[in-house]
């Protein structure tokens, strides 16, 4: 993380890699694959910010001893390395957001971020906004973000409707994780944004779309093996140059197609991450399941003849 600036001041833009949590093969998590994890990001990836303990980690099947304890490694090894970690720190239970939000920033997490609860489900905007206030009120110092994907959660209120008025309850707001493919509600989202808010969009398959619209950068698990492609779409978009940027994306597209066709959840993605990078990062915890080898074997191959140079 970097020491240039307070984390308030940090804007979070390009592209941003949402993590797998390392497991051992025993199903226990595993700190010692985190240093090399983040060295693959730099290095190979061009990834220099990360959202952890999120989706992709499988943070609604941790602990939240385990989600601390990850928290803390992902930050420290990030130290120096990275310009960005975002913690989650959404839970069912408000007051466990809050224990994990409190510890985010005592371990120097540069911002957090809070999912719908989807158990009991917040009916209205003003009843979402109202948890996400108490818990960006413990860890007043960090940017806060919300972080809206209706597929998993089930909640589909508007997020132009959260963002209204949201930092008269929340000082710290720093901006949405959006997705969802809703690009209505992204864009409506994008031109009420303040200027020191970043949108920033999760739909890794239409990340052209929302660049289109005014998204701030990227967050995706996909991030984590094809970021040095997406790098490239992002600045070729910025050039103005549209064809190579829809090249990449098309790309995307084709690969992501190709996956979902033959069957493409957390754990084949997460298998694919390993086929690719090398990384030990063990299976999935259940209830995901673990992928096949053969299965994400045809992926893998996919994916090399998509993108030949690697």
């Amino acid at each position: 993380m970097s020491d240039m600036a307070p984390a308030v001041n940090k804007k979070l833009t390009g592209l941003v890699a949402a993590t797998f949590t390392p497991f051992t093969t025993e199903g226990e998590i595993n700190l010692s694959e985190i240093g090399p994890y983040i060295d693959y990001l730099t290095e190979k990836q061009g990834v220099n910010s990360i959202f952890v303990n999120g989706t992709t980690g499988e943070s609604m099947s941790l602990s939240v001893a385990e989600r601390k304890i990850l928290a803390k490694e992902w930050c420290q090894k990030a130290k120096g390395k990275m310009n960005q970690v975002v913690v989650h720190v959404g839970c069912m239970s408000l007051k466990d957001s809050q224990e994990l939000a409190r510890h985010a920033a005592q371990v120097g997490a540069d911002g957090i971020a809070v999912i719908a609860p989807s158990f009991f489900k917040p009916s209205t905007a003003g009843v979402l906004r109202s948890f996400l206030q108490e818990v960006a009120s413990v860890a007043s110092t960090l940017p806060f973000y919300y972080y809206h994907i209706p597929a998993v959660t089930g909640v589909e209120v508007l997020v132009r409707d959260v963002l209204e008025d949201i930092e008269k309850l929340i000082p710290s707001f720093g901006g949405v994780k959006f997705s969802g493919s809703d690009l209505m509600d992204f864009g409506l989202c994008v031109s009420y944004s303040r200027p020191h808010w970043s949108v920033v969009y999760g739909m890794d398959e239409q990340l052209l779309a929302a660049l289109a619209m005014g998204a701030h950068g990227a967050v995706g698990s996909t991030y984590n093996y094809v970021g040095c492609h997406v790098n490239k779409l992002i600045s070729a978009f910025e050039k103005g140059d549209l064809i190579q940027a829809r090249t990449i994306q098309f790309k995307m597209q084709e690969l992501l197609s190709y996956a979902k066709k033959t069957g493409f959840d957390l754990g084949v993605n997460k298998q694919l991450m390993i086929e690719v990078s090398g990384l030990c990062l063990g299976p999935p915890r259940l209830p995901v399941m673990p992928c096949p080898h053969a299965h994400a074997l045809s992926i893998a191959q996919k994916y090399h003849s998509i993108f030949p140079e690697d």
